[in-house]
């Protein structure tokens, strides 16, 4: 699930690449916006996730900071299933 309206078609699109990479690893990506102009990104592990195959935290905001470099938000946190943190 992702937000799709407002210019949040931007963020998806910005998203989409990983989403597609965490899909076939098992991983659901979502995002929502912050009151401001903040984007939430969660990853949510499926049935059979790839438990090896998620960064670590600090790498993943740093990947999904630089994702979201050429939208109008900006990352405010990466939500990681509870085991990866």
């Amino acid at each position: 699930m992702t937000q799709a309206s407002g210019g949040s078609a931007a963020v998806d699109e910005a998203l989409r690449k990983f989403r597609e990479m965490m899909a076939s690893d098992g991983y659901l990506l979502t995002w929502s916006k912050t009151d401001g102009d903040g984007v939430v990104v969660r990853i949510e592990a499926g049935e059979g996730a790839c438990a090896d195959c998620l960064v670590p935290q600090p790498v993943m905001e740093a990947i999904m900071s630089e994702a979201l470099a050429s939208t109008p938000y900006r990352l405010d946190h990466v939500v990681l299933p509870a085991s990866e943190k």
